[in-house]
């Protein structure tokens, strides 16, 4: 096992890998019609949809739901997935403790409090994840930092998709 400090909106992650088998289950995801010009195997979050497509090509991609940032903290841009993390602890970060003092330091992985959810895909940079959720309710919503937010049941699925190394575009 290794440890690493990743970041989620500028929050340290601390997430142990280690080789873990994620149960699949039936979810809100559902296979469309999609013809971005994109690559099979990436991933383009559409914020002002609350949508994620993982592109399987010839014309389709799975869509999902997502929850995107709030107003003024939505992104775009075009990165890759730099860690893969099951159970993530996480830690706030600062910007979130000034909003919310109370926030612990560290909220351990598995914790039903912990908002990183079953699993998250960290992006280049250290500052967003593609991430499960604690609050299921959130999901098609702006309501996070920066981060895209997805079911875990969905995280769990696209997880299994992706490699470190793939391709991240958002666009509004």
């Amino acid at each position: 096992m290794r440890e690493r400090l990743l970041g989620c909106a500028g929050a340290a992650v601390l997430a142990t890998a280690a080789m873990f088998t994620i149960p699949q289950s039936a979810t809100a995801r559902e296979v469309v019609q999609f013809d971005g010009g994109h690559s099979p195997g990436t991933i383009v979050v559409v914020t002002r949809e609350r949508r994620l497509y993982y592109v399987l090509g010839h014309g389709q991609a799975i869509r999902y739901p997502v929850g995107v940032g709030r107003a003024g903290r939505q992104w775009a841009g075009i990165t890759r997935i730099d860690g893969k993390y099951i159970r993530p602890a996480w830690s706030p970060p600062p910007e979130m403790r000034r909003d919310k003092p109370s926030l612990p330091h560290v909220i351990p992985g598995g914790s039903p409090r912990n908002p990183m959810g079953v699993a998250a895909l960290t992006l280049a940079g250290g500052q967003y994840a593609i991430h499960g959720t604690n609050v299921p309710g959130s999901i098609g919503g702006n309501v996070s930092y920066g981060c895209i937010r997805m079911y875990n049941e969905d995280v769990t699925d696209l997880y299994g998709r992706v490699r470190v190394g793939t391709t991240v575009v958002v666009m509004r």
